[in-house]
Parts: structure tokens; C-alpha cells; sequence
């Protein structure tokens, strides 16, 4: 196959201009310049160092009036892309992680060449001690964070997405603002038929943080697991991961204000539009257990 042709996307609101930086440098440092490189002012302008930085390849800024959240800034990036027309994959990097080793876009180039059906490449997320968070391994129960191979989802801080798989699956679900829009991602491209990879030497460098630091947090994934399985589950599957993930919850929060603010979003995403509905097939249900993680966990 010829040699895909690679871009990087990044998308920031603007407020960490030190970590972009560091970013930014990173990939310039790559043994494999990308095709393009494309930043994303979410709700914000970049700050100039963006603009004037020496980077590899052609690069585009574009300033985005209103914070459209991680999926529709993505999405900001996506269309810029794809107007021009000549990349094969998107490396997509979070604005405050950091490329370790410099051979990263050049092995994401090779593992995309051989694989013609290989649709997502997921990194691995490490602190600057070089730990992995549970929550970032892609994997149910005490994984490996070190052990690759097929999995069903894969970490939004750093990946890669084929261009060809985004042209037949859609893109990323920008209504959903954070929270579960890689899996619902993942879900689309495993029921078309393309494989999603974890790849643990690709390493992307990251602080280490948890996801309730966001205000919004509870009633934001409340409602997005809602609107995720309502767009992509079989009916039956509905109410068993909807309870699996209750029962969760109930186990794992100890704040009386976070359990109000996720019930108050389950009733959120049972009441709102969920966005069109196109479940999976039973075969990808199937797949996707065989894989060790059936869509209800």
C-alpha cells in the first residue's frame, strides 16, 4: 500500500499556552513530519506563539467563536482537513500532553499501511512518572497498561483516525460536548467493520488528572451514557447498561451533590433528543465481547 499521509489536530480554549508550546515542540522534534498540522482556538484566539511557531508541514489555525467542546472543535478540524483534500490519517492530541519519543507519527504511519481495516490507533496515556491511570487503559478489570492488541475503544487524549473510516462512519458527535463520544466513535467504526488498535508504545505524555475536576461532570456523562446507548444499542442491551452503570455509579461516588447532578442528567439524556439512531448489529455486539468488553459494561 502506499504511505499514508498523515496530519496533526489539536484543539485548545486558549488557557494553557505553556503546554501548547511544549506540544507543539514535540512534534516538531518527530522523525516524520506530518503532511499537516492544523490548531484549533476553541471559543478562543490562539495566542501568537501559535501562529508563529516553526513548525514541519502546512499549518492552519482557525479561531472558533464559541467553545464547541472537545468533539466539536474536533469536528472544526476535521473540515478544515478534509477541504484540503490530501490526508489519510489525523493524529488528534490533547493540548497539554507531550510527545516523548520522536518516532511516534512515523509508527503510526506504518501500523496504518499495513493494515487497510485498522481505523483507530489509541496511545497510551502516561504521567511524567510514567504511570498509566486504570481509567485510561482500554481494557475491563486490572489490565495491562504495557499489553497491545484489538480492543473496542480507545483514549480521546491521543489517537489517530483514518480519514476513510470518518467518511463512512461520521464524525465525532458534537452534541455531546465531553464524555463518551470515543466510544460512541468506536461503536460506529467497529459496526462498519474497522478494527481499532491499542498501541502502548505509542506514549503520549500527560499531567495526571481526574474527570470531575469539571464543574459539569456528573450530569454531563449522566446524560451522554443515555444518549449513547439510546443512538447505539439494540433495544434489549438498553435498560442492562443503563442499570450495569447505575448500580456503578452508586458504588463508586461519595458525594450526595454529584449523585443528584447525575441523576439529574440520566433524566437529562431520557428526556432530550438523543440524536439519530443507528444501533449496532448483533455480530458487533458478538465482536465486541469476543474483544473483552461487551457493550454493556
Amino acid at each position: 500500500m502506499a504511505e499514508p499521509r498523515l496530519a496533526v489536530a489539536v484543539v485548545t480554549m486558549g488557557n494553557r499556552p505553556d503546554e501548547v508550546d511544549a506540544l507543539l515542540r514535540s512534534v516538531a522534534k518527530q522523525d516524520l513530519a506530518p503532511a499537516r498540522i492544523v490548531i484549533v482556538g476553541n471559543g478562543c484566539r490562539l495566542p501568537e506563539f501559535a501562529r508563529r511557531l516553526d513548525l514541519p508541514g502546512e499549518v492552519t489555525t482557525v479561531d472558533v467563536e464559541d467553545n464547541l467542546g472537545c468533539p466539536g472543535g474536533r469536528n472544526v478540524a476535521l473540515a478544515t482537513l478534509r477541504a484540503f483534500g490530501d490526508v489519510d490519517v489525523v493524529v488528534e492530541l490533547d493540548d497539554d500532553g507531550l510527545l516523548v519519543d520522536v518516532e511516534v507519527f512515523r509508527q503510526v504511519r506504518d501500523l496504518f499501511a499495513a493494515d487497510p481495516r485498522l481505523g483507530i490507533v489509541g496511545f497510551r496515556i502516561a504521567d511524567e512518572r510514567g504511570v498509566t491511570q486504570r481509567r485510561h487503559v482500554p481494557r475491563v478489570g486490572n489490565a495491562d497498561p504495557m499489553r497491545g492488541g484489538y480492543v473496542t475503544g480507545f483514549l480521546g487524549g491521543g489517537h489517530a483516525l483514518r480519514m476513510a473510516m470518518l467518511a463512512e462512519t461520521g464524525d465525532w458527535p458534537a452534541e455531546f460536548f465531553f464524555a463518551h463520544e470515543e466510544t460512541d466513535l468506536a461503536w460506529r467504526a467497529a459496526d462498519a467493520g474497522w478494527r481499532i488498535l491499542y498501541a502502548p508504545e505509542l506514549l503520549l505524555q500527560h499531567p495526571r488528572t481526574s474527570p470531575a475536576r469539571h464543574a459539569v461532570y456528573f450530569r454531563v456523562t449522566a446524560r451522554n451514557r443515555v444518549w449513547l446507548t439510546r443512538r447505539r444499542l439494540p433495544l434489549p442491551l438498553i435498560p442492562v447498561h443503563l442499570g450495569v452503570w447505575t448500580l456503578i455509579t452508586l458504588l463508586r461516588t461519595r458525594s450526595a451533590g454529584g449523585l443528584r447532578a447525575w441523576f439529574a442528567g440520566f433524566a437529562e439524556g431520557l428526556r432530550e433528543p438523543a440524536g439519530e439512531r443507528r444501533p449496532m448489529r448483533w455480530r458487533t455486539v458478538w465482536r465486541l465481547t469476543r474483544l473483552g468488553r461487551p457493550p454493556v459494561v
